[in-house]
């Protein structure tokens, strides 16, 4: 029964690598010839645009541009749309949301529009004890047209985050980071800082961080499900209490994603799964890819 299993997610892992890895590949070398294959595109809509909020299956599936950080901004969105999502997390190397103008980041938001795409998200917003630095985050995300901040308070900081995130009308959502995040290791950690603030401030649950950190990201779900606005969705081999990740591709490592995934859909879930692929080596396309593909066969069997 084990290597059944075993089997059934080498082929859902192949199958994501032919037909979503291939084009991405030949798109991002023929960066020069943007234009010219534009041009020979067809008419119709591409597929991602049929998932208006990216729901899959139950799920919406989003795309952390921290994935892809040593892209462009364009190559991101690229393969964002190549992967048919339509949801995507900017990190700060496509958009620096703590030093950038209003003007910039409205742009920013812009250009995503244009693309098809829903700005859901952000990579983690420093945000210090000091208005004017909060504000000017704030002010940015805003202007972006930004769902949820995901962001890392100083604990000296939230009442001021809390009463920004109000005044702002803004979704904020702290990011754990497992043992060595001094703040916010655990969603639990997170839960207990935020959880008589402004229904506004919630939870980035980081399932990869969560199990090195020692809590289980499924629990956590379930547990913390009014305060969880945005998952981090990644694989890992690394141990519980490792000081380092040592990131995989999603369905090839240690964590049951299985029941990530159905905790997920019970618990009716709006917000969005973002995939982190946090993998230094090798095509991180690739890996983004294939990561996608499972999850899509995971969902697509769930709901049989």
């Amino acid at each position: 029964m084990h290597s059944n299993h075993l089997t059934r997610r080498d082929v859902l892992k192949t199958a994501a690598l032919g037909v979503l890895a291939a084009p991405l590949l030949g798109s991002l070398a023929l960066g020069a010839e943007k234009k010219q294959k534009a041009a020979a595109a067809p008419a119709t809509p591409p597929t991602y645009q049929k998932y208006p909020d990216g729901r899959e299956n139950g799920l919406r599936l989003g795309i952390a541009s921290y994935s892809v950080r040593n892209l462009t901004l364009d190559e991101a969105i690229a393969t964002v749309q190549l992967l048919r999502v339509s949801n995507i997390a900017l990190f700060r190397n496509h958009c620096n949301w703590e030093g950038a103008t209003v003007d910039e980041c409205r742009a920013v938001g812009e250009k995503l529009k244009a693309a098809g795409l829903k700005l859901t998200g952000s990579g983690v917003v420093n945000l210090p004890n000091d208005e004017a630095k909060c504000r000017q985050a704030f002010q940015n995300v805003k202007a972006a047209g930004m769902a949820t901040m995901v962001c890392k308070p100083e604990l000296a900081a939230l009442p001021l985050v809390a009463k920004l995130a109000k005044e702002f009308d803004q979704k904020l959502a702290i990011h754990n980071h497992g043992p060595e995040d001094k703040l916010y290791p655990t969603p639990g950690v997170a839960f207990e800082a935020v959880k008589s603030l402004d229904a506004r401030v919630g939870l980035c649950v980081d399932v990869g961080h969560s199990a090195r950190g020692g809590e289980d990201a499924i629990a956590a779900i379930r547990k913390y499900a009014a305060r969880v606005y945005d998952v981090h969705m990644k694989d890992s081999v690394a141990v519980p209490g490792a000081q380092r990740d040592i990131p995989i591709e999603v369905g090839a490592g240690r964590l049951d994603i299985r029941g990530m995934l159905k905790a997920l859909l019970d618990v009716k879930y709006n917000g969005v799964v973002s995939f982190e692929y946090e993998k230094v080596f090798g095509n991180p396309v690739v890996g983004l890819a294939e990561s996608v593909g499972y999850v899509r066969g995971v969902l697509a069997a769930l709901a049989k």
